[in-house]
C-alpha cells in the first residue's frame, strides 16, 4: 500500500522490539514524527527516595533562585557543572529496530516509517551520581563498548567500565575508580509544567561543557511521537538547544537539579529536544548498578489504537483473520507464538478494556500496567471478544534479549 494518511492516527504498540536509531549524541535521525501512541512505554515513575523502599543515590537540598536573580542559570550550572563529564567510545551502528521491519507495519506506516541513519558512537555526555564514581549516560553512547574514557571538567581522565546498559530505556551505567567525586542533585518531574525553565549541559559537536537554556515544551511525549517507538519512555520535550554530543547529559531545572537525561533530537525541526525523565533513568540505573541488567515484563502482543478508519482498513485487508466491529479501544492485532499472551489465551481481535483492574484507553496505558506488574506473577487482562466480556490471566515473562 501507499503511505498511510496522517489523519488516521494509527497507534501500533510493540512489546517485542529492540534496536536503536540515530540519536542526539552522534547523528540526528531522519524519522518523521508518527501520529501514534508509543509501541513501548515506561512503567509508572519512581517516586523520590522518601516514597520508595529502593536505595536512592543521595540528593542535595538546593535553595531556589530568586526571581530577581539575573544569573540564576549560571548559578544552577555552577551547582552541578563539575559533575558533568565527557564520554568517549568508538563503535558504530546502523540497525533498524527489528520489529519495524515487519511488513505488516510497513503497510500501515508506508513512508512514515522511522528511517535509521548511520551514526558513529564517539563523543557523548554523562553525569556523576555518586562520590565513588558512578556515572550514567545513554545506552547508545556506549553501545558495543565495555570500556570508555571519561573526562572531567578539570581535565582529569579515567577509564570507565560499562557496568550495564538497557536499550529499552536507553540508559547505561558506568563506573570509574575514584573517590570524592562531585555529584549532581536529582529533582522531580512531578512538579514540572510546560513553560518552566530547562537548562542543558553537555559536549555538543566536541565543544565541552556547553550550556544552553530554554523551556519545558511538553511532558509525557510517547516514544512513537518522538519517532523511536522501540523505547519504553515518556519523554520530556524541551526547546533548549540539544546537539550531537549532548546525549547522556543532564537537563536541569532552574534550581540546578537534574530532571532529565538529554537523549534525542529531530533533524527535520528546530527546538525539538527530548529527555528521559529523572524517575525513569534513576530506576533503571539502580538496577544496572545492582544487577548489571534490567528485566522488562513482556506479553508478546502487538496492539493498535483502534479508530473507525483503522477498523475499516483491517477488515478490508483481513490482516488479523477476524472481523472487527468496535469503533475504538486497544485492539490486539497479533499474538506471538510461545509467549505469555498465547499461553494465557489472548487472541487477535480482542479489545483490551482493563489491565490489573485499571481501565486502559491507549496502548500506553496497557504498557504502563504491564510494566507495573511482576515477571511470572498473574496479571488480569479484561477483554471484549465479539459480544462477550472475559478476563484472561497472563504471567509476563522477561523481555527476550534478542528483542531489546
Amino acid at each position: 500500500m501507499g503511505s498511510a494518511p496522517k489523519q488516521v492516527g494509527l497507534s501500533i504498540f510493540l512489546l517485542l522490539m529492540g534496536g536503536g536509531l540515530g540519536w542526539a549524541g552522534h547523528q540526528q535521525w531522519q524519522a518523521r514524527a508518527l501520529q501514534a501512541e508509543p509501541l513501548v512505554e515506561t512503567s509508572p515513575l519512581v517516586q523520590p527516595a522518601s516514597n520508595t523502599d529502593e536505595p536512592q543515590f543521595p540528593t542535595v537540598a538546593l535553595a531556589p533562585p530568586t526571581q530577581s536573580n539575573p544569573n540564576f542559570i549560571a548559578d544552577a550550572v555552577n551547582r552541578v557543572g563539575a559533575a558533568v563529564v565527557r564520554i568517549d567510545a568508538d563503535n558504530s551502528s546502523t540497525n533498524l529496530p527489528e520489529g519495524l521491519e515487519n511488513p505488516f507495519f510497513r503497510r500501515f506506516f508506508g513512508d512514515e516509517m522511522p528511517t535509521p541513519e548511520p551514526f558513529q558512537q564517539g563523543t557523548g555526555s554523562g553525569f556523576i551520581i555518586s562520590a565513588d564514581g558512578r556515572i550514567i549516560t545513554n545506552a547508545h553512547v556506549v553501545e558495543g563498548a565495555s570500556q570508555v574514557t571519561v573526562t572531567l571538567t578539570d581535565g582529569r581522565t579515567f577509564e570507565g567500565a560499562v557496568v550495564g546498559s538497557d536499550k529499552v530505556t536507553d540508559v547505561a551505567a558506568i563506573k570509574i575508580e575514584a573517590n570524592d567525586m562531585p555529584t549532581v542533585a536529582f529533582g522531580s518531574t512531578d512538579v514540572l509544567l510546560p513553560g518552566q525553565w530547562a537548562i542543558a549541559i553537555g559536549n555538543p559537536l566536541g565543544l565541552d561543557n556547553t550550556v544552553t537554556a530554554g523551556i519545558i515544551s511538553a511532558l509525557g511525549r510517547s516514544s512513537s511521537e518522538v519517532g523511536i517507538p522501540d523505547k519504553r519512555v515518556q519523554f520530556i520535550q524541551t526547546d533548549a538547544a540539544i546537539n550531537p554530543g549532548n546525549s547522556g547529559g543532564p537537563l536541569l531545572n532552574d534550581q540546578g537539579e537534574v530532571i532529565g537525561m538529554n537523549t534525542a533530537i529531530r533533524k527535520d525541526a528546530q527546538g525539538l529536544g527530548f529527555a528521559i525523565p529523572v524517575e525513569t533513568f534513576n530506576r533503571i540505573a539502580q538496577q544496572l548498578f545492582e544487577d548489571g541488567e534490567v528485566q522488562h515484563p513482556y506479553l508478546g502482543i502487538q496492539m493498535v489504537l483502534l479508530t473507525p478508519e483503522i477498523r475499516d482498513r483491517i477488515n478490508q485487508e483481513n490482516e488479523i483473520g477476524v472481523k472487527v466491529d468496535a469503533d475504538g479501544g486497544v485492539l490486539i492485532v497479533r499474538v506471538l507464538e510461545d509467549t505469555p499472551a498465547a499461553s494465557g489465551g489472548l487472541k487477535a481481535g480482542d479489545i483490551i478494556q482493563r489491565v490489573n483492574g485499571n481501565p486502559v484507553a491507549t496502548p500506553t496505558d496497557v504498557q504502563a500496567e504491564v510494566d507495573a506488574g511482576e515477571i511470572g506473577q498473574p496479571l488480569a487482562v479484561d477483554i471484549q471478544r465479539g459480544s462477550d466480556s472475559q478476563t484472561i490471566t497472563v504471567r509476563p515473562m522477561a523481555l527476550p534479549s534478542q528483542l531489546q
